[in-house]
């Protein structure tokens, strides 16, 4: 039986959940998760999830979200491949539910997404080269041309070095 992931609104999915028919899987990334998430959802990331081989199991039907349901819907064939059973998605994700005026649990001591820290580090070093390169020297704009480099390779690769130097600095790192 081929499994897909149909759209649900987040009101019906406050509704299942409230009734215990339906089991909510957050598919963003740990960060993200800690720093707010939906109370009751499951935290299953969705790089775990397609390299790990595992399996979503939950009493009724799952729904799977993420912040802006953007991702959920690129991976619908992936996921769905892990249910067995009825499988949604939920539509507009995390900021559908806060939108429906729906509860969420948040940290704002949780440090930032990894993922915008390195947005705003690399968009800050460019800024800075192009400024160096106009007012001191010319030769700054390779500093411009090395973050271009890495984000390219990082994109392309799935690697991405500023993010795991940012991952390890002190602010992300979280007292057990």
């Amino acid at each position: 039986m081929t499994t897909t992931l149909t759209p649900i609104a987040a009101s019906s999915v406050a509704e299942g959940m409230k009734k215990g028919t339906m089991t909510l899987v957050d598919i963003r990334e740990p960060d993200e998760y800690a720093r707010e998430h939906i109370t009751g959802a499951i935290s299953l990331p969705l790089s775990g999830l397609t390299n790990g081989g595992l399996n979503v199991a939950g009493d009724g039907d799952i729904v799977f979200h993420c912040k802006s349901g953007m991702r959920t819907r690129s991976n619908c064939d992936a996921l769905a491949a892990h249910v067995n059973g009825k499988a949604f998605l939920m539509e507009g994700g995390l900021e559908a539910w806060k939108s429906a005026g729906l509860p969420i649990a948040a940290d704002k001591s949780a440090p930032m997404e990894i993922n915008r820290q390195v947005q705003i580090t690399a968009g800050s070093l460019v800024l800075i080269g192009v400024l160096l390169s106009v007012f001191v020297n010319p030769a700054f704009v390779w500093l411009s041309a090395f973050i271009g480099a890495g984000l390219t390779f990082a994109g392309l690769s799935g690697w991405c070095g500023m993010g795991l130097l940012l991952a390890s600095a002190p602010w992300n790192t979280r007292k057990a």
